[in-house]
């Protein structure tokens, strides 16, 4: 069942019926259609109120037949009936319903998101995230990571490793350097050429280059890991555990590897099938793919008994306060920010993890 606020008050009570356009050609939207946020979103149909399905920011609204889904205006297909409207408040049979959702009050062992300030001074805590983590673990919440080769080449790739094996981690969004330099580890123990003290090796500039070579000669990552050529690492805790990835290629990728999706507009499609599963997001050592992936997050889930949106966490990490107020200002505005290198992040988070 679909939560919804007291439609028998205002804005709500008074609200028409949404009006509908046909698309007039493939990918275009008809004048006047309403662009969907990130936040919880109502439409007035004749039978009643009703939220899209798939929510995210930057869509259109398509009605098909009693079921409206937020979709991206180029999936939408000529003659498809496109929500329109230019109001937010119910004037003209769509409202976005921000009171008691972002503007409700706080319970005092609540994780708070919104309002919080992003300083590399403000203390860190780690309980509490832990905390959060292991709730979504119990209650089969889906939580999405996404790294970027930071993780790796910090020295935080067991710790990753370990939140995978250990059911916190349900699917992983990342790019080609991640898995490479994380199969460069695997094979050669060394990432970036680098060796685990920080050392350059002799010859090691071209080792993440051989790993790729190594993984298109068996084929694929999976198999890579099934023939014994990848025997640990963050790729071969996700295919010995079944954990879903999508791997989005971009034209800095040297390979690429066998699964990364290089037409990005497929990429978009392969992540997005996980980006409506998500009740959390931890976005970790990633400007770009954190940038991205919040685009395609609702600010909240209904993965719930009764249908309620509830927050949907979200947590940016990043040894810089731009990137994680970038990813604010680029509308994903219920992300908590924490200021920090990949490296403790992910051995504190894991120590505390340890002892739920």
């Amino acid at each position: 069942m679909t939560w919804l606020p007291d439609v028998s008050q205002p804005p709500f009570a008074t609200a028409p019926v949404a009006s509908f356009v046909a698309a007039p050609a493939d990918g275009v939207l008809p004048d006047g259609f309403f662009s969907t946020s990130n936040l919880p979103t109502y439409v007035r149909l004749e039978s009643g109120w009703q939220a899209p399905a798939r929510p995210r920011m930057d869509c259109a609204v398509v009605r098909r037949g009693d079921r409206l889904e937020a979709t991206e205006p180029r999936r939408v297909k000529r003659g498809e009936l496109v929500l329109t409207a230019l109001d937010e408040h119910g004037v003209e049979g769509v409202v976005v319903h921000t009171d008691g959702f972002l503007g409700g009050s706080h319970g005092a062992n609540e994780f708070q998101f919104m309002g919080t300030e992003v300083s590399r001074e403000r203390p860190v805590n780690y309980e509490e995230l832990a905390s959060r983590l292991q709730h979504e673990k119990d209650c089969g919440g889906y939580v999405l990571w996404i790294t970027g080769p930071a993780l790796v080449h910090s020295r935080a790739r067991n710790d990753f490793e370990w939140l995978i094996r250990n059911g916190y981690v349900q699917a992983v969004l990342a790019g080609n350097a991640v898995a490479v330099h994380d199969i460069e580890a695997a094979i050669f123990g060394t990432t970036l050429g680098m060796d685990d003290s920080g050392h350059p090796t002799q010859g090691g500039h071209g080792q993440h280059m051989r790993a790729i070579n190594a993984v298109r000669a068996a084929g694929s990552i999976v198999a890579a890991v099934e023939s014994g050529l990848v025997r640990a690492g963050i790729m071969h805790a996700l295919v010995t555990q079944k954990i879903p990835y999508v791997l989005a290629g971009s034209i800095r990728d040297d390979g690429p590897l066998p699964e990364v999706i290089t037409d990005n507009l497929a990429a978009q499609d392969a992540m997005r099938e996980y980006t409506v599963k998500a009740t959390g997001a931890v976005f970790v050592a990633t400007a770009l793919h954190a940038i991205a992936v919040g685009n395609m997050l609702p600010a909240f889930h209904n993965h719930t008994d009764d249908g309620r949106p509830e927050p949907l966490m979200t947590i940016c990490v990043d040894q810089t306060e731009f990137v994680v107020n970038k990813l604010r200002d680029r509308g994903t505005h219920q992300a908590f920010g924490v200021v920090t290198n990949a490296q403790d992040f992910m051995h504190i988070l894991r120590m505390y993890l340890a002892r739920c």
